[in-house]
């Protein structure tokens, strides 16, 4: 729709003002007419194109007849030399032959376009028709901005959006162009000037940057060779800062801004930004100008997107703690096995915290021209607390987190209770990216655990990988990593969800000694033996995990629903539970056992998927003709899907500490091929 000013021209003395090519000016001729003025005529330069609306009958007739409703629509298609070097002229009748008056409008023509990338192609298009709006979807438009959480220092790091200046010019690659297209005269009539202008909710959320410079505006060769070196820039608008003049360069130019986010999505923030520049009018000496003319371009902050366990591995990490050594020299075996590389994080660093994957979840966020990792932060702040600040922000590296200011932090806040799904379609809805999984307290429960607040905010904020919200708080720890893993698979949905099922352990224990091995033994050789016989007789163990299984069967039919899951898509694996009682204080009341859950041996659906090949718990089960029958079962239910099953000694250095592999260890992926502006929200 092109846009439209309403103009009044003056009788007494010429009006001067500035045109934008593409745009429209309107004036309304009996408004500016004289009392008795009945006709009018009108003279305008080659350049200066106009017509009235409504046409009159006989469109040779001249003067025109002046009704009250006559409009002058006013448009020029080129650019002026030099200020007012084109005119136009009204002249009012009385009668056909009585002239009245004169009114003459002189006009400077400019071409003034802001300018994003809104077809998300990488580069930043002329006058875009959708550039001040926001479109999801593969046929979608707007332009996509990133949050500048990376650090290109590495001595006394801070997160460049805290920093007010540009230091580096690598940090602009991290920002998004935005780009003043004008041409016109080589400057503005006197008192005509740019402005750049954003809302003040705006302004927590986004900086603009320009280089700094004070270039002749004539000089514009000089200026576009010096911008090549350049290594300051001047903040233009951002934080208390809602309007700054912009220089115009004259002639055919463009001046090039960098925009960054600030901040993610969350419950107060939708991630949509709008800039806006003005041609602001000088209105007279003591009085403040007036905008003419108004450009804006709108942008999208890229979300912080979670990577499945079906992507590509890029870096695996794992803590070095004095007890597990065995365990770190398994991994390392595995990973290079895999061909991935290994990060190990000693204990000057973990301070004796081993749970890397409680600490941390790797994500990363995307734009059409630059992508970079970024990890989420939980707010549990163990021993690990200063490893993904200290050691993983950096350049082209992220980082993020939530503080629980008002809530209690619980183990739900931990990250072994995030994960996130392979790509799936729901009832022809379609979720390219896979869904967020969090743990929560069950529904009807009282005084039961939950992930704080701000942490699922910021999860669901972030729109692409719509959550979904399992029962967690039945285990000790709570993790959704303690009953669910995801697989690659050949077939079907290019996956398969793993879980957890005392039924499946018990089935395994009860064709032992059906077979006649009820007195072998589990962890065989180790204080903590017992056989078969034994398991299979213990009536509370068996209702325990009656329990447990009645608990992830719940989480089974939210994830059969949530995710379009048929039975085939799952496979249960072998594992047993036993419940452990907790004490917890309430207020006002004595203390109040709560019994949850905790793996009875190693937890073997808390795996590390490295690609094809398996990191899972050994679960020291009973030996037949050499083998664990366990193992066994494992290798028999994965190794169909091109699997690869090795299994770690994670008993003394992590299973007795209610942990696991999983738990114990994090992988860094491959973004997905998908970008997310191309769902269709």
């Amino acid at each position: 729709m092109v846009s439209r000013r309403s103009l009044t021209i003056d009788t007494e003395k010429p009006t001067k003002t500035t045109y934008v090519v593409g745009t429209e000016l309107t004036v309304n001729l009996n408004r500016c007419a004289p009392p008795q003025a009945k006709f009018f005529s009108i003279k305008c330069t080659p350049n200066v194109h106009c017509k009235v609306t409504p046409p009159t009958e006989d469109k040779n007739t001249l003067p025109q007849p002046l009704t009250p409703n006559s409009i002058l629509i006013i448009t020029m298609d080129t650019v002026s030399e030099t200020a007012f070097d084109s005119k136009l002229s009204v002249r009012y009748y009385g009668d056909k032959t009585e002239t009245l008056v004169d009114a003459v409008l002189h006009l400077t023509a400019v071409e003034i376009s802001l300018d994003v990338d809104a077809d998300r192609d990488g580069v930043v298009e002329k006058n875009n028709p959708n550039k001040a709006s926001w479109k999801w979807g593969p046929n979608g438009y707007g332009a996509v901005l990133l949050v500048n959480c990376d650090s290109e220092t590495t001595y006394k790091k801070k997160l460049d959006s805290e920093n007010n200046e540009i230091s580096r010019v690598s940090d602009l690659q991290d920002m998004s162009k935005m780009i003043l297209r004008t041409n016109g005269p080589s400057q503005l009539p006197e008192g005509y000037k740019l402005s750049m202008y954003i809302s003040q909710t705006t302004s927590e959320s986004v900086r603009v940057f320009r280089p700094r410079t004070n270039v002749q505006k004539d000089n514009v060769w000089k200026y576009k060779l010096l911008k090549l070196f350049l290594k300051d820039y001047l903040m233009v608008v951002g934080t208390k800062k809602l309007t700054q003049e912009v220089p115009y360069l004259g002639g055919n130019t463009e001046l090039v801004f960098y925009v960054e986010g600030l901040r993610f999505p969350d419950k107060d923030f939708d991630g949509l930004i709008t800039i806006n520049l003005s041609l602001l009018e000088p209105s007279g000496k003591d009085i403040p100008e007036t905008p003419i003319f108004t450009d804006k371009v709108m942008f999208h902050v890229s979300p912080w997107i979670m990577t499945p366990n079906t992507l590509k591995p890029v870096e695996v990490y794992v803590c070095s703690t004095t007890d597990n050594y065995k365990f770190l020299k398994s991994i390392k075996n595995l990973v290079e096995k895999s061909g991935y590389k290994l990060k190990i994080i000693h204990e000057y660093m973990n301070r004796g915290d081993r749970w890397m994957q409680d600490e941390i979840e790797f994500g990363y966020i995307d734009s059409p021209h630059h992508r970079f990792p970024v990890v989420l932060d939980s707010p549990r702040d163990r021993g690990l607390q200063d490893f993904p600040y200290e050691s993983l922000l950096g350049p082209d590296f992220g980082y993020v987190t939530r503080h629980a200011l008002n809530e209690e932090v619980s183990s739900l806040d931990s990250f072994g209770n995030l994960e996130v799904t392979p790509p799936v379609t729901v009832n022809g809805k379609s979720y390219p990216l896979g869904r967020i999984i969090i743990g929560v307290a069950f529904p009807t429960a009282t005084g039961g655990r939950n992930m704080t607040q701000v942490v699922q905010d910021f999860l669901w904020a972030q729109k692409v990988q719509e959550p979904i919200a399992l029962y967690s708080d039945w285990l000790v720890v709570g993790h959704v990593d303690e009953f669910m893993t995801f697989v690659p698979a050949p077939d079907r949905k290019k996956f398969r969800l793993l879980l957890a099922s005392p039924d499946a352990g018990y089935k395994v224990f009860k064709s032992l000694q059906n077979k006649g091995h009820g007195k072998m033994e589990m962890f065989p050789g180790m204080p903590e033996a017992i056989s078969v016989n034994e398991i299979l007789s213990d009536k509370k163990l068996q209702a325990e995990n009656r329990y447990v299984q009645s608990c992830i069967d719940w989480n089974r039919d939210v994830l059969k629903k949530e995710l379009g899951l048929d039975e085939e898509d799952i496979i249960d694996l072998p594992i047993l539970f036993k419940v452990m009682e907790e004490e917890e204080e309430e207020e006002e009341e004595e203390k109040k056992s709560i019994p949850r859950a905790a793996a009875y041996y190693p937890d073997m659906v808390n795996m590390i998927v490295l690609g094809d090949q398996l990191g899972i718990p050994k679960p020291f089960g009973p030996q037949i003709k050499g083998q664990c029958a366990l193992e066994a079962e494992m290798c028999s239910l994965l190794e169909p899907l091109g699997l690869k099953c090795t299994f770690i000694d994670d008993f003394a250095s992590y299973h007795k500490l209610l942990g696991e592999v999983h738990c114990g260890s994090n992988v860094r992926r491959e973004p997905s091929p998908f970008r997310w502006w191309n769902l269709d929200l």
